[in-house]
């Protein structure tokens, strides 16, 4: 039976980071160690595997040989299993490293279950090693499921979600059915996470069912099967997503494998009402969990306040919480008279999309309590606030700039003889960041000084948000006090983010020897950077006019193991070039970053537009309104996001304009217009007359030279048409200013 490992903090700089992949199980056919009869009779049979036979042909030995090697062999292995049994993790692998041959399956087995308990990241690269070796040797079947389920789990609850994924996802392919406990741990991490985590936890949550669909009635399956956990976990990724329809499919899909919503299931149900903007539902999911004879948790409670607050509902949201100050049961009568007795339109439009799904359901039954005159349920038992909900509420308030309510509310919250009431950590930092986004700085710092004096000790988010705050407000002379008190008086170190903070304070105090003398602290202090420090550096130089060190910093984030350049990280040199209108070498770093893998996107082209603009190279708007072109209809074939923005198309009309080009100022303005974007036509006007207001009208050109003209003058025709200016379809006499204006212009 797999059992949970102790839970381990999250590690950076853990080293399970490579994918790991399993042979396919017809290799284990080829494995003359592996008992064949077992493998007709149970293919899916994923006991530890008997050690192998004298028989085995890794070693082409004489018999006697053979025979002293497998004496040696036996010794060692019994050797290892005494040190396991004896719970001697760390001397066990010591003695499997020295081993000359690869130890029998139950060792290995127990060797990595045992490094995954331990759970430390040295514990865990002694694993991802054991694997490697198993997977060259082309011997990974020689662990069981168990103990693969258990190093999944740890790397989990290591933060190598990624590498969790691949390893169950391997076993998947291979035929192995990890334990539940195991797979849900991976998709319930990867249900919260972002890029594409919910996502990925949907779709190993599918794996999974498709495995135990073909193994249906199999008694190998009884300890995989989804228990409520599970189905929790993909339901939480399905709200995340704000998938309604594959919510649903999951809800209906619990009776099939005899598993019953808990409360933490309605819980997520109050997110998706949320996350769908459907408020009006709020009070029946509650009402559905009291009616299903569930208790409610003050998790549920706090889930209801933190969805009012998302959806601006302040005034609700303060009144369900003084309800619970006052200790009322009928929080389900408060809500239904909080909802207004008119649906809108769009609400109805929702409805009548989401026909046979749970939120239509959900609406369904409980208008028809309604009409049955069924009265609201009571809760169970009263439900005062704890500091959680009462941060929500105030976190409520911060998102609308009250932040004298939050003030307030944390000076109510510590004459609340509830010791569950009083303001922590969070509260205090949700106060402090409040202050800081309002400027209020020195009420920021006397929060922090209260927070001491209330024995709660701030870390280094509520530090970070104080740094932010200082130099939001240009004060990059108290931030690096505060820095420095922080790690003397406090005890706290500085991370990478409060330096990155500080670096972009710089930037915006135009600082640049400022922001690098800051990486160069952070660099002695061990603090490795991130992509962002990078980045921001460069950014530093490059808005200071220096694009050679911007080109020096991004050198050497190449060269930095740790990370790895972006389009970001690019799109920052091809600024900085385009800020001196340097365009060919701008150009450059463009080839250099499609040979990356990376496409342009709409601030490369935005940059190298200003760039354009600043060197005067109408020719070069020419050829970079060709590639947004073709990137425009790519787009509309594939789909892939591309979308110009209104500074690009602006900045590549207004050189045409200016350069005469007025065939492709209306092709720019028309693809404007596509998109939405509204083109400032006085601003063209007033460029036209300044410019071209006198264009064709010299009586003394051949007539070889109007001919050639004539093309172009069709083209400035039709763009006076555009721009509404008298043209050859009106009348040829026009003018914006008196003659005499004009003349002197």
């Amino acid at each position: 039976m797999l059992q949970p490992t102790p839970s381990t903090a999250a590690s950076s700089s853990s080293p399970l980071t490579s994918p790991l992949y399993f042979f396919p199980s017809s290799s284990k056919a080829q494995d003359p160690s592996l008992p064949q009869s077992k493998l007709r009779r149970c293919p899916n049979d994923f006991h530890p595997i008997r050690a192998q036979s004298s028989s085995s042909p890794i070693l082409s030995l004489s018999s006697s040989a053979g025979d002293v090697y497998t004496a040696c062999a036996s010794a060692s292995d019994a050797a290892l299993l005494s040190l396991l049994r004896q719970r001697k993790t760390d001397d066990a692998y010591q003695l499997y490293v020295r081993c000359s041959h690869l130890p029998g399956p139950t060792c290995l087995s127990r060797l990595v279950a045992q490094l995954a308990y331990q759970g430390s990241p040295a514990a865990l690269s002694r694993a991802q090693s054991l694997i490697t070796r198993l997977r060259d040797a082309r011997q990974l079947h020689r662990l069981d499921a168990n103990s693969l389920g258990l190093l999944a789990v740890a790397a989990v609850k290591s933060g190598a979600t990624d590498y969790a994924l691949s390893l169950v996802r391997s076993m998947l392919r291979s035929g192995y059915l990890p334990h539940v406990k195991a797979w849900t741990a991976v998709v319930s991490r990867l249900s919260s996470s972002d890029d594409g985590g919910p996502a990925s936890a949907l779709r190993l949550f599918d794996a999974v069912l498709r495995h135990l669909h073909r193994l249906k009635g199999s008694p190998l399956a009884a300890d995989a099967r989804p228990d409520t956990a599970a189905f929790n976990a993909a339901l939480n990724a399905a709200a995340n997503l704000g998938d309604v329809v594959r919510f649903t499919q999951l809800f209906d899909e619990m009776p099939a494998f005899k598993t019953e919503p808990d409360v933490l299931t309605y819980n997520i149900l109050i997110k998706l009402c949320a996350r769908i903007e459907r408020k009006d539902l709020l009070v029946f999911v509650l009402e559905r969990i009291i009616r299903s004879g569930l208790d409610p948790c003050i998790t549920t409670l706090q889930s209801l306040v933190a969805a009012l607050v998302g959806l601006g509902d302040l005034p609700t949201a303060e009144k369900l919480v003084q309800a619970m100050r006052e200790g009322r049961r009928d929080l389900c009568l408060l809500l239904r008279d909080s909802q207004s007795d008119n649906k809108t339109n769009e609400a109805e439009e929702k409805e009548e999309q989401e026909v046979g799904l749970i939120i239509h359901k959900l609406a369904a039954a409980a208008a028809a309590a309604a009409a049955c005159g069924d009265d609201p349920p009571l809760l169970p038992k009263a439900y005062p606030p704890d500091a959680r909900i009462y941060t929500t509420l105030m976190k409520g308030y911060m998102k609308t700039g009250r932040a004298s309510d939050v003030v307030r509310m944390v000076a109510a919250m510590r004459r609340e003889p509830n010791p569950a009431c009083q303001p922590d950590i969070v509260t205090y930092t949700t106060a402090i960041t409040a202050l800081a986004n309002a400027g209020a700085m020195d009420r920021a710092r006397a929060v922090l000084d209260e927070m001491s004096a209330a024995g709660v000790p701030a870390n280094r988010v509520t530090y970070n948000v104080l740094l932010k705050g200082y130099c939001a407000q240009l004060q990059i002379d108290k931030a690096e006090d505060l820095i420095r008190s922080m790690a003397a008086g406090a005890g706290i170190e500085p991370d990478v983010f409060s330096y990155n903070i500080l670096i972009d304070g710089c930037i915006l105090v135009d600082d640049s020897a400022g922001a690098l003398a800051f990486f160069n602290e952070m660099r002695k202090r061990g603090i490795p950077p991130s992509k962002v420090s990078y980045t921001t550096l460069m950014k530093a130089f490059v808005l200071s006019g220096q694009p050679r060190l911007a080109h020096q910093v991004f050198e050497e984030m190449e060269k930095d193991p740790r990370v790895k350049a972006d389009r970001v990280a690019f799109n920052m040199l091809v600024e900085g070039h385009c800020r001196l209108g340097l365009i060919e070498e701008a150009k450059r770093v463009v080839e250099k970053m499609k040979e990356k893998g990376f496409l342009p996107d709409v601030a490369t082209y935005g940059s190298l537009a200003s760039g354009i603009v600043l060197a005067r190279k109408p020719g070069e708007a020419l050829l970079l309104w060709k590639q947004v072109k073709e990137r425009c209809e790519a787009d509309a074939g594939d789909g892939r996001g591309f979308r110009p923005d209104e500074g690009l198309l602006e900045a590549l009309a207004e050189v045409c304009v200016r350069a005469a080009f007025f065939r492709k100022a209306l092709e720019i303005v028309a693809c404007m217009e596509e998109y939405g974007i509204a083109p400032n036509k006085t601003k063209y006007k007033r460029i036209y007359v300044e410019m071209h207001s006198r264009m064709f009208t010299s009586k003394h050109a051949s007539p070889a030279r109007q001919a050639r003209r004539s093309e172009r003058k069709r083209a400035a025709e039709a763009f006076k048409f555009w721009l509404g200016l008298p043209n050859s379809y009106y009348g040829s006499e026009w003018r914006l200013e008196p003659a005499d204006s004009v003349a002197e212009s």
